[in-house]
């Protein structure tokens, strides 16, 4: 699963802390399933929970918060842009430990799609990255035309973009 490693090599980099001890963090992934139809062909999505445990941690919760939210805007945008999945999207629990130090766990789902492409009798994958949200264009005039018949089915002018974005 490429997301667990991505995720912990950017808490690693993020964290100096956690660089300076690359031991005190722990990756798991935990109710894990594999989602597949009877589609054609074999492609499937992994399911799962990712566990990080931070041992010993005396940091802020904010210095792994603000990278684990910059990480899930990028590898796992759904959690921040659907409202259902933001209110329970990333867990965590404290053990507090003597000396200002805390074992930090963190939870949070993701999925990672697993793209099979057959070539004769040889299966290659790939695990394609997730989908980006565009930022709004600027205001221009947009005209929706039916392909088929060529026919212009609506036309506006688009808005400008806001300088700030509400979900």
């Amino acid at each position: 699963m490429k997301k667990l490693q991505s995720l912990r090599d950017h808490l690693l980099k993020a964290i100096p802390e956690l660089a300076q001890n690359p031991d005190r963090i722990l990756v798991f992934a935990d109710n894990g399933n594999v989602r597949s139809t009877l589609a054609n062909g074999l492609s499937f999505e992994y399911v799962y929970t990712a566990s990080l445990v931070l041992v010993d941690f005396a940091g802020d919760l904010a210095a792994v918060s603000i990278p684990v939210l910059d990480w899930v805007r990028i590898h796992q945008p759904e959690l921040r842009a659907n409202l259902d999945k933001a209110n329970e999207a990333i867990k965590f629990e404290a053990e507090i430990k003597t000396n200002d130090k805390v074992d930090l766990g963190i939870e949070l789902a993701l999925t990672e799609r697993v793209i099979v492409k057959r070539d004769g009798g040889n299966l290659s994958i790939d695990y394609p990255a997730e989908p980006t949200y565009e930022k709004a264009a600027a205001s221009t005039l947009v005209t929706l035309i039916d392909n088929a018949t060529g026919q212009t089915l609506a036309s506006w002018q688009s808005r400008d973009p806001e300088e700030q974005y509400f979900l």
